[in-house]
């Protein structure tokens, strides 16, 4: 088996895009539904929260270009891990979708507070809110598979 993706110890992991085609497209088909109707900066601002999360350079390294490409302020972007303490560079409703995130991806450690899912519910309609949780569990899916099998950070294949 030939791939470009290694662990740290050298040893070859599989090329899921290769390996399982129809769930990778499924996951992209889910990934572009869960966009849709959502501002492009919160969709960057919600995928860089989660990929901190779980440690995954390569999503990090991914939708930090993506958000610069967009017009992201670095200022921002730096400012993401720590947006409890810098609220005044990010907007209620990105507050909002930024705790959600970190309640949903960290949902084994204490679910999602009825507190945390009512801001979030104060912030975006229905279908809105809907779509910020597809696009949370999203990330969540490929932070997984990106670690799952040890992709890079920087070699980011869509061209």
């Amino acid at each position: 088996m030939t791939t470009t993706n290694t662990h740290v110890t050298g040893t070859a992991r599989l090329n899921f895009a290769k390996a399982a085609p129809k769930v990778f497209r499924a996951l992209i088909g889910f990934d572009a539904a869960a966009r849709e109707g959502l501002d492009p900066a919160l969709v960057e601002l919600i995928q860089i929260r989660a990929s901190h999360l779980n440690r995954c350079a390569y999503c990090l390294h991914m939708h930090t270009n993506d958000a610069r490409k967009a017009g992201e302020t670095e200022d921002r972007l730096h400012m993401v891990p720590v947006w409890r303490e810098a609220r005044h560079f990010f907007t209620e409703r990105e507050q909002a979708a930024l705790a959600l995130t970190e309640a949903v991806t960290l949902v084994a450690d204490a679910g999602v507070p009825d507190e945390v899912y009512a801001r979030a519910a104060a912030h975006f309609d229905e279908q809105e809110l809907a779509h910020v949780l597809s696009l949370i569990l999203a990330i969540n899916t490929w932070n997984r598979v990106a670690l799952s099998t040890a992709k890079i950070a920087g070699t980011d294949e869509r061209g």
